[in-house]
């Protein structure tokens, strides 16, 4: 329940439609699709998802690292605040592939989360 209510105040520059995380179509551009998959069998766990979400922000990169190595892919870095780009990193959860976990950073720090729910 306190991760919905925390998706209330994600900005909505982090919310990708569900229609742009399509791997299959990089499409310039385009902020919410997949610019290079990287790890084509990437996927988290609940465990790993649970680990994940209690990382602080402003973690290092290596913080999340140290849960999940490589991600299913990587999306089109993003301005969430002026000045700062945002590399993005994205992963199909394992029990429910319909539903992406995308990671902010902040060169290399990590900067927060979001969840994508694919149709």
């Amino acid at each position: 329940m306190a991760v919905l209510a925390l998706l209330a105040f994600v900005p909505a520059q982090l919310k990708p439609q569900a229609s742009r995380f399509n791997a299959g179509y990089t499409g310039a551009g385009d902020t919410g699709l997949c610019q290079e998959v990287i790890q084509s069998g990437a996927e988290l766990s609940r465990d790993q998802l649970s680990r994940l979400l209690a990382i602080p922000e402003r973690s290092s990169k290596q913080a999340v690292r140290r849960i999940v190595l490589e991600p299913y892919c990587l999306l089109q870095p993003i301005s969430v605040r002026e000045g700062a780009e945002s590399e993005r990193e994205a992963y199909p959860l394992a029990f429910d592939p319909s539903t992406w976990f995308v990671v902010l950073y902040e060169g290399d720090e990590y900067a927060g989360y979001d969840f994508n729910f694919r149709q």
